[in-house]
């Protein structure tokens, strides 16, 4: 099981730990009927409280997803997905998983540039520029452009999960996306650490988002290191 530091993010250190574990599950990590280890042990590993730890778990048990058994321990009940907040964060780490961190590279509200798909009633957007890690490995860059209409972008409240921001602060949620995955080449502002120099081939994911009015409010672009990060759908 992997250890992530959890301090970078604006999740909640309840909800980072939370979500971490039900990632894992999904990926298989962590089976069905596995015992996990004691609560103390847990949470040193996660570098919280046994009593923040514990708020953590009991979002996995609200949602079926573990077991806690008196005397006994914490056992994982991988018969249903769960609610995450990164559910329609489709990249993980080669061998699964991993907890979805980012760094913003820039934000600018401008006019949509012509290669964007038709979406939103505006025609000026916000453009963030994200690089993207799983457990602290660099996996990808991103370039996110949302409709002007659908509300104004505070750069210092934005959290990890844009979809938890777009909710939290601006009062609407993403009801569904569709992504088109192929190949395409490394943008020339893609910052150095990201390991791949500009022009360079890696996977490419564009993505038309819809809100809860039906309405496409985001598109979004991400180019992300094969070697680092596969995309994954999982079909139940």
């Amino acid at each position: 099981m992997s250890n992530p530091d959890l301090t970078s993010s604006a999740l909640p250190l309840y909800l980072q730990i939370s979500e971490t574990l039900i990632r894992e599950i999904a990926a298989g990590r962590l089976v069905d009927g596995e015992r996990l280890p004691p609560e103390r042990e847990l949470a040193k590993q996660y570098g919280t409280t046994v009593r923040t730890l514990r708020k953590s778990l009991s979002e996995l048990e609200n949602q079926g997803m573990l077991e806690r058994v008196q005397g006994s321990g914490n056992y994982v009940r991988a018969t249903q997905m769960g609610r995450s907040v990164y559910s329609m964060f489709r990249l993980e780490l080669p061998e699964g998983g991993g907890l979805p961190t980012a760094d913003i590279l820039s934000v600018h509200d401008m006019e949509k540039p012509s290669d964007l798909p038709v979406f939103g009633t505006s025609n000026r957007g916000t453009r963030i520029r994200r690089m993207r890690y799983l457990d602290e490995v660099v996996i990808a860059v991103e370039e996110i452009w949302l409709d002007h209409d659908a509300g104004r972008v505070d750069r210092s409240k934005l959290s990890e999960s844009l979809y938890h921001y777009y909710q939290k602060q601006l009062g609407f949620w993403i009801r569904r996306a569709e992504d088109r995955v192929s190949i395409g080449v490394v943008p020339d502002w893609a910052p150095e650490l990201f390991g791949k120099p500009a022009g360079a081939t890696v996977g490419y994911i564009e993505r038309l988002s819809w809100s809860q009015d039906r309405a496409p409010v985001e598109f979004s672009r991400t180019w992300f290191d094969p070697d680092q990060s596969i995309y994954i759908q999982r079909l139940t």
